[in-house]
């Protein structure tokens, strides 16, 4: 949905590398859409009939990684009572789609290159070679150019998985898109709840241009979904809303900290404080995968 030309040109992309067999790159901040874009791919593609494997990188444990995507057999370590098929086995003959992908280990990254080139991996604990014919379509909100100059990406598996890149822009850049994305929402929630509703009052819609969305498009839905829930009237109105309010620029950094752990962990704590504890938002303002986040969580006792 958008009738932005910044959309227009997402669009247009998606029509013209779903034919093709090549890897896609969908990159953008988190909660712009990104897996709903693959899905698109997959759709628009000549594999349609055939299997659509997603993998969230981010959210599997590195020890668990390699064997999630390349499947293990019998014995292979402690745990593995029997042999189990990876995604990339049972995206054969259709597409896989690894959603944060800049989260994939170095240790693991030229397996994955090498399913990439060669369309061959093994097993963990197997020397068995297995040939697959999967279509890769990765997405991250990391800029994975700065990683490979930091040495936290492979440069060689970054060109393989850039064949084709569509750039996702933020809810904020394309302000014409937010109206017509919420009455989706609007119209979603209000079959949910078995409430009608005319739509937004000229108050809600300023508001809700004038808000900067750091959660993009997945932050928009819980705000009209919360506002379905709370609202007494038939329109939506700015009152139905709870926008935070920014920081004030003079509390913008954690200017009194003395090292630099000390100004991520103000930073993070002030961003949490901000967004009430929701953490997507937290991690999508500060640009860090939900994982990374919860680590640095953990990590500052937060």
């Amino acid at each position: 949905i958008g009738k932005s030309a910044a959309m227009e040109h997402v669009f247009e992309m998606i029509r013209k590398v779903a034919p093709s067999r090549a890897s896609v790159l969908i990159t953008g901040e988190s909660g712009v859409g990104k897996e709903l874009i693959a899905s698109a791919i997959h759709n628009l593609s000549p594999r349609k009939k055939n299997s659509y494997v997603k993998v969230h990188c981010a959210a599997l444990a590195e020890s668990l990684l390699e064997s999630e995507l390349f499947g293990h057999v019998k014995g292979a370590y402690t745990g593995a009572d029997s042999a189990r098929d990876g995604r990339f086995k049972l995206a054969d003959g259709g597409t896989i789609f690894l959603d944060e992908v800049g989260e994939i280990p170095l240790a693991l990254q030229p397996k994955l290159l090498r399913v990439i080139q060669d369309k061959q991996f093994e097993l963990v604990g197997s020397a068995e070679t297995i040939s697959v014919d999967v279509r890769i379509i990765a997405a991250t909100n990391r800029n994975l150019e700065e990683m490979v100059r930091r040495g936290q990406f492979r440069e060689d598996l970054y060109f393989r998985l850039n064949v084709l890149p569509i750039r996702v822009p933020p809810l904020r850049a394309r302000k014409e898109d937010i109206v017509p994305i919420a009455l989706t929402f609007l119209q979603k929630y209000s079959v949910e709840t078995g409430r009608e509703y005319s739509g937004f009052s000229e108050r809600a819609v300023k508001a809700m241009e004038e808000y900067r969305w750091p959660g993009n498009i997945r932050e928009l839905e819980h705000a009209i979904e919360k506002a379905v829930i709370i609202s007494d009237g038939k329109m939506l109105d700015a009152d139905d809303f709870d926008f935070p309010s920014a920081a004030p620029p003079s509390e913008s950094l954690p200017n009194d900290a003395t090292t630099l752990e000390e100004m991520e962990c103000r930073m993070i704590r002030r961003t949490m404080d901000k967004h009430r504890g929701n953490l997507s938002l937290v991690a999508s303002e500060l640009s860090i995968s939900r994982q990374t986040l919860y680590n640095k969580i953990k990590r500052y006792g937060l």
